[in-house]
């Protein structure tokens, strides 16, 4: 018996992850930022402040993956870490001037990678998939 991997949906959406990544990858190295740490980004532009337990509750993401990512923004100069005012074990992440400054071009960078993963659809063509693809992401959190 034969398989198709292009059958999976498992494969076409670690594809598609990987075409995003690439396709922001190529605008956020000018901006001093990169695809990992997007998200990061997105909730201290919301939030500034969250500890990383914070981050981790929103980001559904792997504790050391979060740690690792975090340490890469701090040395890169887009976080800095503050203890937190109450709990001495935890620390806060803040963005600093410069992470908060590429906030409008970054945004911009995500909107055009988006652009290009979409190229060819029409606008009703583009809400049906991001609809599909959040109804299946909501039936793999109920795994």
């Amino acid at each position: 018996m034969s398989h198709n991997r292009m059958d999976s949906a498992a494969y076409l959406s670690a594809l598609l992850a990987k075409g995003f990544s690439k396709s922001l990858a190529s605008r956020a190295c000018s901006l001093g930022f990169l695809p990992g740490q997007f998200p990061v980004l997105l909730e201290l532009w919301n939030e500034d402040g969250l500890t990383q337990r914070e981050l981790l509750d929103r980001l559904e993401v792997e504790q050391a993956t979060l740690a690792n990512t975090l340490g890469r923004m701090e040395r890169d100069g887009l976080i800095e870490r503050r203890q937190h005012p109450k709990d001495r074990r935890a620390t806060c992440n803040f963005l600093t001037a410069k992470g908060k400054s590429i906030e409008g071009p970054a945004m911009d960078a995500a909107r055009e990678a988006d652009q290009d993963l979409f190229k060819g659809f029409r606008r009703f063509e583009k809400e049906l998939m991001l609809e599909y693809i959040r109804w299946a992401i909501a039936n793999a959190r109920s795994l």
